[in-house]
This record gives C-alpha cells, sequence and structure tokens, in this order.
C-alpha cells in the first residue's frame, strides 16, 4: 500500500504525459494500471478500488445528486491524489463550493474546480484561487462545459468525452490530468478507439477491446507534456 501511494503521489513531479484515470471495474484498472494509469472511483462507489488498498489516484462525483458529506467521508478513507468539488453552475454560489474545496483539501493532493456558469469566463483567474486546478467537462450529449477552452489559463483536469476531442482541445487547453472511461462503453460492443475513431475490433473480444484502446488513447498524447505543478 505504501509504495502503491508513493507512486501515485511522486507521479506529478516526473515529466510525462497527463495523469490519465479510468473510473470502472477492478478488471479495467487492473489493464489501465498496466500502460501507466491510475484507479479511479466515484465517492458513491469504492467497492472496485478496495483491491489497490484504498489508494485512490482519482475520486469523482455524483454531480447529478451531489452530497458534499458522503464525499468528504470518501476522501477523509481513500486519501486520492486528485479529487473533484461541486460543480460551479450558478456564479452565485461559488463560494460555497470554494468552501468545500477547502475542506476537501485536507484529505487531497490537488482540487478540482469545475465552472460551468459562463458569467465567470472573464474572471476564472481572479474567482477561483490559484492554487486548485480547473476543470473543463468535455462537451458530449449529456452536457459539458460551455465556457470557451481559451478562458482557461491555468492547467485543467479534463472530466470525461471520447478520446480524440479531448486531445484535440489539448491544443489550447494546459492538460495535467484526464479521465476517460468512454472506451469501457464501446468494448461492451466489440469497439475500440484506433487512434481516431471508435470501430468494430478486427478481432474482437471485450478485454482485447480495452486493451487497444488503451495503447491507441495513450498514442494520442505521445509528445504531450503535462505542466509542471507546486503541492
Amino acid at each position: 500500500m505504501l509504495l502503491t501511494r508513493r507512486i501515485v503521489y511522486d507521479a506529478p513531479n516526473k515529466p510525462g504525459p497527463p495523469l490519465r484515470f479510468v473510473t470502472h471495474s477492478h478488471r479495467v484498472q487492473e489493464l489501465a494500471q498496466r500502460l501507466g494509469w491510475f484507479p479511479a472511483a466515484r465517492y458513491t462507489n469504492l467497492r472496485d478500488v478496495k483491491r489497490f488498498d484504498g489508494c485512490l489516484g482519482f475520486l469523482d462525483i455524483d454531480w447529478r445528486n451531489y452530497c458534499f458529506r458522503r464525499h468528504l467521508e470518501a476522501a477523509r478513507l481513500t486519501r486520492p491524489l486528485i479529487t473533484v468539488a461541486r460543480d460551479i453552475v450558478d456564479r452565485r454560489r461559488i463560494y460555497e463550493t470554494l468552501d468545500e474545496a477547502e475542506e476537501l483539501s485536507n484529505f487531497a493532493r490537488f482540487i478540482v474546480i469545475v465552472p460551468k456558469d459562463k458569467r465567470l469566463q472573464h474572471d476564472l483567474e481572479h474567482e477561483i484561487p490559484s492554487k486548485f486546478l480547473l476543470g473543463f467537462s468535455v462537451p458530449t450529449r449529456y452536457g459539458g462545459t460551455e465556457i470557451p477552452p481559451e478562458a482557461f489559463k491555468r492547467p485543467v483536469h479534463l472530466l470525461g468525452g471520447r478520446p480524440e476531442v479531448q486531445r484535440r482541445f489539448a491544443r489550447v487547453l494546459k492538460v495535467f490530468s484526464m479521465d476517460c472511461n468512454r472506451f469501457t462503453l464501446d468494448a461492451a460492443f466489440g469497439d475500440y478507439f484506433d487512434g481516431t475513431i471508435f470501430r468494430p475490433h478486427p478481432t474482437g473480444g471485450y478485454e482485447r477491446c480495452l486493451k487497444d484502446s488503451l495503447r491507441n488513447i495513450d498514442a494520442l498524447w505521445s509528445g504531450y507534456t503535462r505542466p509542471v505543478l507546486e503541492g
């Protein structure tokens, strides 16, 4: 446990691609770890990371039905490298999110603040303390960040979305870390990410789809170096 935790917590200090996280079954996370990804979980379901001795790379939230007390307790139990605070969907509630982020910072090394109210786009650096990462929710059919990526001046965590879309946003954003689960959904139907699009795997098989998708996602980020953070 201590060795694994040291590896996770030393990662930001070493050069390399963005830190990659996947929130899924233990089987998926074990495959991903072999390629340098880190285990992740929602605070509502820590079952699949118990076999990693409670060492967590990324603690995600249930943003539709958010409960701060449950999130805080999960952070206390898992001590993640990164966790994400409540989305700021209304600028008038920004200080509620920042207060919660301060509490979460007692148990996580980095806290992600996700601004979604478009009225914040010109004030991100002024309103959100520099010690926090910014979160950019990659647009999907379920929603996403409507603030233009050019407004994000500091390092960001990419939240969800398709792998090729995530990489495209990195042309503008300084990507420190990212979580990506999309490839796990396609693998269940025999599809994999080929580096450009999702398509049927030529050989097939759930695990083969997962492995090849992970390798191709990593290849997308070849040559990209994440920004250095303090802390």
